[in-house]
């Protein structure tokens, strides 16, 4: 793959075929096929619950597995070569890749909201396969150098850190802001931590898991609430004032996607604030839209990230302003892909991540 290398390259290769079964076979090693490509040797992969859902259920509503597939879009690795015209990398660089490249010449690209192209190419989006493999070929405008002190496993979180930042964006200002967290899973610890380094005065994090609350004050959370079985209207107003949140937060973020946390979060918004639906559940939830509209809130949709929003999320690391440590839990083998699959599946830890085949954790640990 390099100038000085004189072995064979091999691109072995995790797939996913229709029904939910994994097979490895060698691929055909990328090659450059424009003078923006790069060339990256896969390093750490984190998987993702998008991955675990093609996994489990075959399909997320319009894509579906129907020929085999390579999961995994959440992943570092080490630049080996580059096309003539990329700037500012060279073999050697070690990078976290954006999993998607868009067409870059439609009206949402056009305008700068190129996470809702309806021609994009995104990893483990079927029919395009992902990251779990040797190598991958991905545009130079894809590759962000890690920060010296951020290892390659731990630069796998940069692309959920970077779905952090797209949410916390869209809530608006949160300088000084009182804001809520649903989901204290990678996800919603990475808003918590996104929500502080971005000003925000109080941020509360939810979920039903001790450990996962536990753990959430490290990554920014001021205040930390368990849901009880009580309605969404008894937890929302238990929450505001375990808190001191008044009449309401200012932003609410939704990392679960799941209809009791939606419908707390919605009781728990304040008097003009802001609700940010983050994570996905079930495609339809009942919502209590009396509350959206007799106290006006604003409510958005999230989806992936934006413009900047990887490079600020790198930068948020660069600048120390958001700590990863302690969020990989699990750290797999390539050999185990399907025992990582079942542990994500069983809600196992906070973060699982995958070595590229041949890697060790030496490897992805060194910095």
């Amino acid at each position: 793959m390099s100038a000085t290398d004189t072995t064979t390259p091999v691109n072995e290769a995790a797939v996913l075929q229709p029904g939910g079964s994994f097979y490895y076979e060698n691929r055909e090693v990328p090659t450059i096929q424009s003078d923006r490509d790069v060339i990256v040797k896969v390093i750490a992969t984190g998987l993702c619950g998008s991955d675990v859902h093609y996994w489990q259920h075959g399909r997320i509503g319009r894509y579906v597995v129907e020929k085999p597939l390579i999961l995994g879009h959440e992943s570092t690795g080490i630049v080996v070569s580059c096309g003539p015209n990329v700037q500012g990398l060279a073999a050697g660089d070690r990078v976290a890749m954006e999993p998607g490249a868009a067409c870059n010449s439609c009206d949402f690209c056009r305008s700068g909201r190129y996470n809702l192209c309806r021609s994009m190419s995104f990893a483990a989006t079927p029919p395009i396969d992902g990251t779990l493999c040797t190598y991958y070929r991905v545009p130079a405008e894809c590759c962000f150098k890690l920060p010296d002190h951020i290892s390659l496993r731990d630069g796998a979180l940069v692309e959920p850190l970077s779905v952090a930042v797209h949410a916390c964006r869209l809530a608006g200002d949160l300088q000084n802001r009182k804001a809520i967290v649903f989901g204290a899973g990678p996800v919603g610890l990475l808003c918590c931590a996104v929500a502080r380094a971005l000003g925000a005065a109080t941020v509360v994090i939810v979920d039903i898991v001790t450990s996962r609350l536990e753990v959430a004050t490290k990554h920014g959370a001021t205040h930390t609430y368990q849901m009880s079985s009580e309605s969404p209207e008894e937890n929302a107003k238990a929450l505001l004032e375990v808190a001191g949140l008044g009449d309401g937060a200012d932003v609410v973020l939704d990392a679960t996607g799941a209809e009791p946390c939606v419908n707390c979060g919605l009781h728990a918004v304040g008097p003009g604030g802001t609700f940010v639906q983050v994570g996905l559940g079930r495609p339809n939830v009942s919502i209590p839209l009396g509350q959206v509209c007799d106290k006006e809130v604003i409510v958005k949709g999230s989806f992936r990230y934006g413009p900047g929003d990887f490079s600020l999320a790198v930068g948020l690391l660069q600048a120390n302003r958001v700590n990863l440590e302690g969020l990989v839990t699990n750290e797999y083998s390539f050999s185990q892909v399907e025992e990582a699959f079942k542990n994500v599946a069983n809600r196992v830890g906070i973060k699982s991540v995958i070595y590229g085949p041949g890697v060790d954790a030496a490897t992805a640990n060194s910095i």
